[in-house]
């Protein structure tokens, strides 16, 4: 398979690095805008047979459909921020290429009661060029990450082979995995920690969608692994748009174990105005403030040395087998330190 790999950030890496070697894989053209990362990346995997890297901006179609056409692309795995979606997305379908990612087009709260109910959904904008997909004969695999992504795959197990009848679905997200020495150091980008945590969280009740306000309905939820229970949050996240589609279930949420501390450095951002995406002037210049926040907090691409704990990220699954209520908790579990020293790679993106 030809790929067209678009970001080599902290995710970018892992899937280029874990790919190596493959026999699937004839070609991964790493792309970034950053060309001094996609070529220190290439040149650190070391495989000239199955790589090469070129500079791309994600948001043009025209670049990303020329580069398809020059190296032959079969498959545009899309591993940037999710305000590159649409651009990328497109291009794919443009250039008559499969295309996948790991997080689905950004929501935009409901105008007047935006805690209350959606405005636009996670997934709309792509699931709105579903025919013209159809039409063209190529594939688009949404969300295929870890959550949502083999939560989904998850969700679509249980109700396939271990209930009669499922009845609740409800991703999990938690664990005591911390990055040593920094105050605040999101292990995401940090446009898509705040895109996640500060929009109204999405959930499934009862054949409707409805939202309600970040962070609300705190559990405390009896991670395995010896992990232990965590406190968790409502939090805005692709599962709750996409396990409904395919799985007859009355309820589906997702909950996100963020700790209060780090809740409350979010909180003060959005108040603060630091969360605004839009730029403002500066002096002399024009600056989004989330472009600061960007720039001083900790690269999440070269902290996974410094991550200590476990991440799990599971799909709890509640219905009936048999005439019999049943519960199960499917779930992926990795240990920082393991995966740092097997791979090379930070737990969250490995």
């Amino acid at each position: 398979m030809r790929v067209l790999l678009i970001g080599v950030g902290t995710v970018g890496e892992a899937i280029a690095r874990l790919s190596a070697g493959r026999e699937w894989l004839e070609l991964m053209v790493l792309a970034d805008y950053d060309g001094r990362r996609a070529s220190q990346i290439g040149a650190e995997i070391d495989r000239p047979e199955q790589f090469v890297t070129e500079q791309i901006d994600a948001r043009s179609p025209a670049a990303i459909a020329e580069l398809c056409r020059r190296h032959r692309i079969e498959l545009i795995m899309n591993a940037v921020d999710p305000s590159f979606v649409m651009p990328i997305f497109d291009a794919a379908l443009a250039a008559g290429v499969d295309y996948m990612d790991m997080a689905v087009s950004l929501s935009q709260p409901h105008p007047e009661t935006p805690n209350e109910q959606p405005g636009v959904m996670l997934g709309d904008e792509q699931f709105a060029r579903s025919a013209e997909w159809e039409r063209s004969g190529k594939l688009a695999l949404l969300g295929m990450g870890m959550d949502p992504g083999l939560t989904d795959v998850f969700a679509a197990h249980a109700a396939k082979n271990l209930f009669d009848e499922v009845q609740e679905v409800h991703i999990r997200d938690g664990g005591d995995l911390r990055i040593e020495g920094y105050a605040f150091a999101p292990v995401f980008s940090i446009w898509t920690t705040i895109e996640e945590c500060l929009n109204p969280p999405l959930v499934w009740q009862d054949g409707a969608w409805h939202t309600t306000e970040p962070f609300s309905a705190p559990e405390m939820f009896p991670f395995p692994e010896g992990v232990g229970p965590v406190e968790c949050v409502n939090v805005e996240h692709e599962e709750v748009v996409l396990v409904p589609r395919s799985i007859p279930t009355r309820r589906v949420t997702f909950k996100y174990a963020l700790g209060s501390d780090f809740i409350e450095k979010l909180r003060t951002i959005h108040a603060l105005g630091m969360d605004r995406a839009d730029k403002v002037p500066v002096k002399d210049v024009m600056v989004a403030p989330r472009d600061v926040l960007a720039a001083i907090t900790p690269d999440p691409a070269k902290v996974g040395h410094r991550m200590v704990g476990r991440a799990i990220v599971g799909t709890w699954v509640i219905g009936r087998r048999d005439g019999a209520p049943r519960e199960v908790f499917l779930y992926q579990m990795t240990d920082a330190e393991e995966t740092w020293r097997r791979h090379g790679l930070g737990a969250v993106a490995w």
